[in-house]
């Protein structure tokens, strides 16, 4: 059975049993019709994938790993901040008129910063050094910036990644301030998970761990029914997952540029409200 179920279950069995609402204050999110949204919550949750056993893919329902690695080369490769850079309608809600979200994500990753080989960006700074100085324990990105935030629509959930080279398998660590169970979990760890592909890839590495750090990890109210039939499902095996090997620029990966063999999931056709 996909690890990626067995964890997405225990840790949403343990939000439900042991969980802490969050009823007693006035909460930012809202639903659709205005009404708060209120919910159970654990803190501190981490998660390990062992990237080179297999893919971190749920099978309780379908993930759509197509469209969430093209976000994730939106916000890594073009580094953008404007939705009419991504193939998707998924941050429209944050976006204004120009189809800008602020100076967030995309924003963050492509300022350039003085170091002393030269000037760089986040990303090509994290290239350059798992090229030239793996066993750096500086390998890291983040775009938490405090400077910036007044100007971003929306604060970043997923902010900040620390890699590790050991024996020549690249590790990373993902750190998530907060994160919606039902909505964003697994879309995040594929997300992540092909970039530590990636970035393996280009740089002549092997995959290690993904580590998955949820500060505030959530399950909505209106969610929780749908929570509870949708752990009760059957689980599959992960599927194989493929990257097209000729890529050695990280510029180069498109979000058709790898395969998923035998990915077996179940049918899921419930709406999920997602809260504002």
């Amino acid at each position: 059975m996909s690890l990626a179920d067995r964890i997405f279950v225990e840790n949403c069995k343990n939000i439900l049993e042991n969980g802490v609402w969050d009823k007693e204050f006035e909460v930012r999110p809202r639903w659709e019709d205005g009404t708060p949204a209120y919910t159970k919550k654990c803190f501190a949750i981490v998660n390990r994938y062992n990237l080179e056993e297999e893919f971190p893919i749920m099978t309780l329902r379908r993930t759509f790993i197509k469209t969430a690695v093209n976000e994730i080369l939106w916000i890594w490769q073009k580094k953008s901040n404007n939705i009419h850079d991504l193939n998707a309608k998924i941050w429209d809600k944050w976006a204004d008129e120009d189809g800008s979200i602020g100076t967030a994500y995309g924003y963050q990753l492509g300022i350039k910063h003085e170091y002393k080989e030269g000037m760089f960006d986040q990303v090509d700074r994290v290239i350059y050094d798992l090229k030239h100085n793996p066993n750096s324990r500086r390998i890291m990105t983040n775009i938490y910036n405090h400077a910036d935030l007044h100007s971003m629509n929306l604060y970043p959930c997923a902010y900040s990644m620390t890699f590790n080279v050991a024996n020549g398998k690249l590790s990373a660590i993902l750190n998530q301030r907060s994160q919606d169970m039902l909505a964003a979990n697994n879309w995040n760890v594929c997300q992540y998970a092909v970039l530590t592909h990636m970035l393996a890839q280009v740089t002549g590495l092997g995959v290690g761990e993904f580590v998955h750090v949820i500060a505030d990890a959530h399950i909505y109210e209106r969610h929780i029914p749908i929570i509870e039939r949708l752990i009760e499902k059957p689980q599959f095996d992960a599927p194989k997952f493929e990257l097209d090997k000729t890529i050695d620029d990280f510029y180069k990966f498109t979000d058709s540029s790898f395969t998923l063999t035998d990915y077996k999931y179940n049918d899921f056709n419930e709406r999920i409200e997602v809260a504002e």
